[in-house]
């Protein structure tokens, strides 16, 4: 059997040296990294919840004597969040304007509202409040969508008289962050209705009023100026 010679032992010995090495400083074991990922932030941070918004509605004490609430149209999200949603139609159902949640008219909904609305049992006029609370700017988005469809539904008919209803729109300066006031009227009402809808920063507040001799102008805006300072009020406990 034939032995390397010393002379090869050596050369062999310094060969493997630096391979050892070079293995120990490419070593795999990863080291814990110092960033902390950071969590997910809350997308509802900040908004109301239903329950919270039904505390900003007008109380029973606003309205005038002979209204009272219609329990079929009280209703709110409660404490839990909703996930919004957008889906505009090409053309709007004109139709929703005459509802007291005519707000949905827009295609967009939001992730938390209360509602409720008051009818006279003398006259059947009719008073409704709603608030929706949104993500993000969408709000704002639901104030420019509502000039839009003032004009896009410049007249519609009423299922009820058959009949044709105009409609018109204005910015309302004054109220909240942003406002919006149409106005229905039809030669076969008795009065006209108003509807006003006012940004909040990512709340919308909606009212709709026939009280009146006015078309519910008068009752429509003090309804909203009572619910915008309320909301602000809330915003403020949380």
């Amino acid at each position: 059997m034939r032995h390397p010679s010393r002379a090869a032992k050596a050369l062999l010995a310094a060969t493997v040296l630096p391979l050892a090495l070079a293995a120990c400083s490419s070593g795999t074991t990863v080291q814990p990294s110092s960033a902390k990922t950071k969590p997910a932030k809350d997308p509802n941070a900040g908004l109301l919840t239903g329950a919270q918004l039904k505390k900003a509605l007008a109380p029973a004490s606003f309205f005038a004597t002979g209204f009272a609430v219609d329990p079929s149209g009280a209703r709110d999200s409660g404490t839990m969040y909703s996930a919004p949603s957008s889906s505009p139609a090409p053309k709007p159902d004109c139709s929703l304007l005459s509802g007291t949640s005519w707000i949905t008219i827009t295609g967009d909904s939001g992730v938390s509202f209360a509602q409720n609305n008051y009818v006279s049992k003398n006259t059947s006029e009719d008073i409704a409040q709603e608030i929706d609370t949104y993500r993000g700017t969408t709000s704002t988005t639901v104030l420019t969508d509502l000039a839009k469809t003032a004009t896009a539904c410049a007249t519609f008919t009423d299922s009820d008289t058959h009949t044709k209803v105009k409609v018109t729109g204005a910015t309302t300066p004054g109220l909240g962050d942003a406002a919006y006031t149409i106005t229905l009227t039809d030669s076969a009402w008795q009065n006209g209705s108003t509807l006003i809808a006012v940004r909040v920063g990512t709340d919308v507040v909606s009212v709709m009023s026939t009280d009146g001799h006015d078309n519910g102008a008068a009752t429509a805006k003090k309804l909203a100026t009572r619910i915008v300072t309320s909301l602000k009020g809330e915003h403020q406990r949380v």
